[in-house]
């Protein structure tokens, strides 16, 4: 068990956090939700030790081992990929270390060999023997191939390299694990073996995502902090929602009736308070009337964007047709012979673990990028908005958000302009904002803004969720299912992809096309027993 104890943390005269208590006991996952800048990563780094409060204290069970997602993705650079994650067993490491410098002596004494005989009971004791194979185990599951394993991680690429550093915090099943947004750059297969992993997971995780799916799928209970204070609620996410909204009807409800109540006793007063018979009664009422007091109902420190996207003009039956496109970017084959056609109510998610296909299929599209081969022809009535993964280019200038904005828009007054950014949060002084010094959350409800204010009747969106908190990934998720237009995309966000996409198209290795008329769950269900009829196929092969 780990628990807060009148946690408070001053930053400046701010206080983030004011005298928290709260209890994180073995046997429950717990989803730490709230707005950007409620302090979620930071309360984390509070229990794991990383940062001191202003006051109070973070106390665990004796005995009991912590562990949590390191977010320095250069920190192991120069040592191999299977230490890095054994290293998420500090304990263990060490000893293996220790072992490998005695056994490796050449003037091996007796102190030696009673040393190393201290360190193979230790080592025994916390299934060292298992610990290479444990960590290959976590490896494979998320995705990084046994070709790896023996690599440094500096060789990696940067999503390979945050596989490796979950591994590593998972590793030896820890008493207490913290994750900090475990899913970001993890593809689909990845996150969804992460659920199953955590699902069975026995002791205690305290885990941040803006991922709703994924906090349904693993939590057991929602610790909301909102206004410096944090409020368990039992359940998962969608659970917390309706508690939550709940709670607030009801209160306001409360506060009604006891308005209608002190209406009633001041008319009273009002009325009877001068009549000597009736002056004790009011003298009662009035009593009464001063007991009252209303609920304080703080409205939430989260914002939700509003995202509409509307086209300037319908779309026709022809939209797009691909034919034959093919790419190989270094010797590789990225595009192989893709073809497709799309009418004017696909909404087609883009999905699997081949994402730079998908980015180099997209930037084609859009004419970012030419194809080896094959043609690709947009509908006359078809006009597109793109939204791209890399978009630190889009930013590299001295404009202001509102010149930026105007830019791409054919009316140019600037209340008009202005009144996109507003729906996105852009209030007041921030329309003289500097591209340059925009977080990356701001700049991706900047394209938003521009992908509505083009009037585009089809969208194309690569990865848009990336830096957005969950309030904007509600709006943009709402926004995309009222699109009437034609939508391309991809996702992490399984809700998103679940409740948006009637098309699923994966580019598998190889650069091939499965191009699927259905949901996102019932593509996944398919997936899944085709695997196992080919796992059993192979089976029977071997028996034969």
């Amino acid at each position: 068990m780990i628990s807060a104890n009148n946690i408070t943390l001053r930053v400046g005269k701010k206080a983030l956090f004011e005298d928290v208590n709260i209890k994180f006991t073995e046997g429950n996952c717990y989803g730490l939700i709230g707005a950007n800048g409620a302090g979620k990563s930071t309360f984390l780094k509070i229990l794991s030790g990383q940062l001191e409060p202003t006051k109070g204290e973070v106390a665990i069970t004796p005995g009991e081992r912590l562990s949590f997602l390191q977010q320095d993705h250069f920190k192991y650079d120069e040592y191999p990929v299977l230490d890095t994650v054994i290293m998420g067993n500090a304990r263990l490491y060490e000893i293996m270390k220790e072992k490998e410098a005695i056994y490796a002596k050449e003037d091996f004494t007796d102190e030696d060999g009673i040393r190393a005989s201290e360190l193979e009971g230790e080592f025994a004791t916390m299934n060292g023997w298992e610990a290479e194979s444990d960590a290959a185990t976590l490896l494979n599951g998320l995705g990084i191939d046994t070709e790896l394993h023996s690599k440094y991680l500096k060789d990696l690429t940067g999503p390979e390299k945050v596989k490796v550093l979950l591994a590593q915090a998972l590793f030896g099943n820890p008493d207490i694990l913290l994750l900090d947004e475990p899913t970001n750059h993890l593809d689909l297969d990845a996150i969804a073996w992460l659920e199953e992993f955590l699902i069975n997971f026995d002791n205690t995780v305290i885990v941040v995502s803006h991922d709703r799916y994924f906090l349904n799928k693993v939590c057991t209970q929602i610790a909301d902090i909102d206004y410096g204070k944090i409020q368990l609620y039992a359940g998962n996410y969608d659970f917390w929602y309706e508690s939550s909204q709940l709670l607030i009807r009801q209160m306001k409800e409360a506060n009604k009736k006891k308005e209608e109540k002190i209406k009633e006793l001041q008319e009273f007063i009002s009325r009877f308070s001068a009549n000597a018979s009736k002056s004790k009664q009011a003298t009662s009422r009035k009593r009464a009337l001063e007991k009252i007091e209303l609920d304080e109902i703080k409205p939430s420190s989260r914002k939700y964007p509003y995202i509409d996207f509307r086209p300037n003009r319908d779309i026709g039956n022809e939209v797009l047709i691909v034919d034959g496109i093919s790419k190989t970017i270094d010797g590789e084959k990225i595009l192989d012979n893709i073809s497709f056609t799309l009418g004017h109510d696909d909404k087609v998610a883009f999905v699997g673990g081949n994402e730079l296909a998908k980015t180099v299929l997209f930037k084609i599209l859009i004419g970012e990028m030419e194809p080896d081969a094959g043609t690709y022809k947009w509908g006359i009535t078809t006009s597109q908005a793109y939204f791209p993964k890399d978009f630190g280019g889009e930013f590299d200038n001295d404009y202001s958000i509102t010149e930026w904005l105007t830019q791409y828009s054919e009316n140019k007054d600037a209340t008009y302009v202005r009144g996109f950014l507003g729906r996105m949060l852009f209030s007041g002084e921030d329309g003289v904002k500097r591209l340059k010094v925009l977080s990356g959350g701001e700049k991706v409800r900047c394209l938003l803004s521009k992908m509505m204010i083009s009037g585009a009747n089809v969208l194309l969106l690569d990865e848009p969720t990336n830096h957005l908190d969950m309030e904007a990934i509600t709006a943009l998720n709402n926004g995309m299912i009222k699109f009437p237009g034609v939508l391309l995309f991809t996702s992490r966000d399984h809700q998103i992809v679940q409740t948006t996409a009637n098309r699923i198209m994966e580019i598998v290795p190889g650069g091939k096309l499965i191009d699927k008329i259905t949901t996102y769950d019932e593509y996944l269900e398919n997936d899944e027993m085709a695997r196992k009829r080919q796992t059993y196929s192979v089976q029977t092969e071997e028996n034969d």
